[in-house]
């Protein structure tokens, strides 16, 4: 129900007149109602008063009222509109047609009628309210009372008066959200401006804006001379125009955030992403620096296409010269590997991949927790063809982490043998001594690595043992090209942070909870006596448990922590090593 329609007194008493206008309002069906006031001059007034004449021309007879009621019935709801006790006996006596009952404000004080009311079953009835000239408190007061007292399908508030007409800034209008902010009841707003205004009309669309749930509007005959309750009133004609905003309104508000058209005019008017430079295949791209945006007849995806291409981890599948545009079938869904290199022969801390962090061996631990990344296709050991390392077959942690012998030194060339091997496009570069690598921080990297368009991508800051690389197998192959024996490529990440004008590098700052001062990498004895002290303190707890778990409990136990924290990392501190390297790792240019 969304519009009572208010017939009230323009009947003037006279039976035809009101037949023909509940007839005249028939079409108006399903979602309205129409309101009656079954009233007796008796019953309301005493003879002395001055509208007592008035009341009695208007009196219908129960026989008269039923024919009226059976008569709206068959197109839309009833509802009474009750003043006296002769029209609580109407209700009473057609009980069964009636869908709703409304009191005006002065009949909330009228306790008789109310206790009549409470001794009939409305809990298949609505019931309305009007709440014109009380205050929060006394509006408080009836709803309780109401609710409380007599058990109805839904208790609603009407706003607004009658005055004959009711002038345009006492309408009600500023009432509703004041009330809606505290009362759950939906809001009737009962219209009585001047029917001559073009308000009659646009008040009511006013109300709905403003949150008003149901509009009761009283309306006349155009035909027949209308003697009562003509002030307000609106003929049919008006009342479809009044429908027909109703509608518009409805349609409007509950239109699709984003339409049809307005897509269609985004699309049109998106500015061609054109390429700026030449492109190889499996280079990434940043649509920052990649691109002019310009207006152009070619044929080619938008910026939106394109990133949500690259959202999705997607990877260029063949050339593409300055100028032109990507298309969907320029891209592929980036084949990204785990490679974890690995070998034996470890100096410091003797076969460190085989000793035992909980139950499993501190090279299997790592790749346990390389298998829980998300977005990758493949997890590899990576190791030597040496004999020293074949034990490593041995250690892979189950069947799916595949098992690769190569290059024993140049680990660069070990790494392109298995990129070449199964098409990876992208790398997450892990080293065995790193049994704590996190999920987390994977999915921060590779989201950066994608939207950036980097070739090589780690954390500007993270604890030891806790960083990844990821590197595209593009830019390994370019490594390679400059540097045929990557004789010091178990120091990978200088091949790229040495070249950064051959190298799109991207340094990403993590979140302060994923950042530590720890040392969480296998190397000396004391990191394996801390390792295991984790292990110990969150397995039992939670098997799977996470980086910030690890961060949580070394915050919390300052004296496990300080079990390694004065081991110095020597590609860091040793000034001899760190300046050959930065000499052996250089790209010469002549």
């Amino acid at each position: 129900m969304k519009v009572i329609i208010e017939i009230a007194n323009t009947h003037g008493g006279d039976l035809d007149y009101m037949l023909e206008l509940v007839d005249s309002f028939s079409k108006f069906d399903n979602d309205f109602a129409m309101k009656f006031q079954p009233l007796l001059a008796e019953t309301l007034a005493t003879k002395e008063f001055e509208w007592y004449p008035v009341y009695e021309k208007l009196a219908f007879s129960p026989n008269e009222w039923q024919l009226i009621f059976q008569k709206a019935k068959s197109t839309k709801l009833v509802w009474l509109d009750l003043f006296d006790d002769y029209g609580v006996d109407i209700l009473g006596q057609n009980i069964s047609l009636v869908d709703g009952v409304k009191l005006q404000v002065s009949v909330l004080f009228n306790y008789g009628l109310f206790e009549r009311l409470k001794k009939f079953d409305l809990s298949k009835k609505k019931i309305i309210i009007n709440i014109a000239a009380l205050d929060f408190d006394e509006i408080a007061f009836f709803v309780n009372k109401f609710e409380n007292e007599i058990s109805s399908e839904e208790l609603l508030l009407e706003v607004g008066f009658q005055g004959y007409p009711t002038e345009l800034i006492d309408s009600g209008i500023s009432k509703i959200q004041a009330i809606k902010a505290k009362f759950n009841n939906r809001i009737v707003f009962a219209d009585h401006v001047d029917a001559t205004l073009d308000y009659s009309i646009w008040l009511p669309i006013i109300a709905l804006q403003n949150g008003a749930n149901i509009i009761e509007k009283h309306v006349m005959l155009t035909t027949r001379e209308t003697k009562y309750d003509f002030y307000s009133s609106i003929n049919i004609l008006q009342f479809e125009k009044l429908v027909g905003l109703i509608k518009d309104q409805e349609e409007l508000l509950s239109a699709a955030f984003i339409n049809k058209k307005e897509n269609a005019y985004l699309e049109k008017s998106l500015l061609k992403p054109l390429l700026n430079k030449k492109v190889p295949a499996g280079k990434g791209i940043s649509l920052i620096e990649d691109f002019d945006f310009k207006r152009s007849p070619q044929d080619g995806l938008n910026s939106r296409a394109i990133e949500n291409l690259l959202n999705n981890k997607s990877i260029l599948s063949k050339v593409k010269r300055a100028g032109e545009t990507l298309k969907r079938s320029d891209f592929k869904t980036a084949n990204i590997a785990v490679i974890v290199a690995c070998r034996l022969k470890s100096s410091r801390l003797k076969e460190k991949a085989l000793l035992k962090i909980g139950d499993l061996t501190s090279v299997e631990y790592c790749l346990r927790n390389a298998k829980k990344f998300d977005s990758i296709h493949h997890v590899i050991l990576a190791t030597s063809d040496l004999p020293s390392d074949a034990d490593l077959v041995n250690h892979t942690f189950d069947e799916s982490v595949i098992f690769h012998q190569g290059h024993p030194e140049d680990v660069v060339h070990r790494y392109l043998d298995v990129v070449n091997s199964l098409k990876i496009d992208v790398i997450v570069r892990v080293t065995a001594d790193m049994p704590f690598i996190d999920n987390e921080i994977l999915q921060l990297l590779l989201d950066s690595h994608f939207k950036s368009g980097a070739d090589y991508t780690s954390a500007e800051s993270a604890a030891v043992g806790t960083n990844l690389e990821i590197i595209n197998a593009e830019a390994l192959r370019k490594v390679k090209f400059h540097f045929p024996r990557a004789d010091y490529s178990e120091y990978m990440t200088w091949y790229f942070m040495n070249n950064q004008t051959h190298f799109k590098i991207n340094l990403v700052q993590l979140p302060d909870e994923l950042v530590r001062q720890y040392r969480l990498t296998l190397d000396y004895e004391e990191d394996l006596i801390m390792f295991n002290k984790i292990h110990e303190a969150l397995s039992d707890v939670n098997p799977d448990f996470t980086l910030k778990s690890i961060f949580d409990y070394l915050d919390e136990h300052p004296n496990v922590a300080h079990i390694n924290s004065h081991i110095q990392l020597k590609y860091k501190t040793d000034q001899a090593l760190i300046s050959m390297l930065n000499e052996k790792t250089k790209i010469k240019t002549f």
